[in-house]
């Protein structure tokens, strides 16, 4: 591990600890982490994802023992590992005008309609986390966080300003979207597991975290063309 890796897996051990705490302090089950799972295998992920390495971040967390555990806001989870391939295959189709490769993601944080992604691809936007909403037509790809320990940051204030509390009914976190917006911009609505794509400033973050918004702007041709790389993905791997 790079120094640089090292420092980063760090500042994020030290962000979930705080969240952690936050949501323990609001009345989330969270039972102490036992020994930490083994180091997950990569090399079909990788050979999925068309990438070199995963990253030591998102291997972290998928080492914590969090799966099928709703630990994150509105009962979101980690999905299991390694990732199913086909099912990586049809989030990754919601990646319309993304500005790094669409398929150097890694799916991270699933929370129904959303999905939460981690960049992989070795360029400006690795390590950042790229959000979707699983609805036909949105065209909303955008990024949540610049990186997981701002995002789980960002999910701590949310809990100290009461704009996530813990649902006894569901034993969750749930946000509540009306006050979430009332305090933007001291949150970042993207950072969150809510509904984005009416929101009046959608276009402008795009514009500026990178999205091709002329791919956007043509809607299901472009969406039908990343289809028809995904099938030919498919086709590679041997996938139904």
């Amino acid at each position: 591990m790079t120094p640089d890796a090292e420092r980063d897996l760090n500042q994020l051990r030290a962000a979930v600890g705080e969240y952690r705490a936050a949501a323990t302090a609001a009345g989330l089950d969270w039972p102490a982490a036992g020994a930490a799972a083994p180091r997950p295998h990569t090399d079909g992920t990788r050979r999925l994802l068309a990438v070199d390495r995963i990253g030591e971040q998102p291997l972290w967390l998928h080492s914590q023992g969090w799966r099928d555990r709703r630990l994150l806001p509105n009962g979101g989870w980690l999905p299991p590992w390694p990732p199913d391939p086909s099912e990586t295959l049809d989030i990754l189709g919601l990646s319309t005008g993304t500005p790094f490769p669409w398929r150097a993601q890694l799916p991270l944080f699933h929370f129904g309609f959303v999905v939460f992604t981690y960049v992989l691809d070795e360029g400006p936007y690795e390590g950042e986390v790229w959000r979707y909403e699983i609805a036909p037509d949105a065209y909303d790809a955008v990024r949540a966080a610049p990186n997981l320990s701002a995002l789980f940051a960002q999910w701590t204030r949310g809990i100290t300003e009461h704009v996530i509390r813990h649902d006894e009914t569901n034993d969750w976190l749930a946000v509540d979207d009306e006050a979430l917006l009332q305090l933007a911009p001291t949150l970042d609505p993207f950072a969150f597991p809510v509904s984005v794509a009416a929101h009046p400033l959608l276009r402008e973050r795009q514009r500026a975290c990178g999205v091709d918004l002329d791919s956007v702007d043509r809607g299901f041709d472009s969406q039908e063309e990343l289809w028809e790389e995904i099938d030919a993905v498919r086709k590679e791997l041997g996938l139904p």
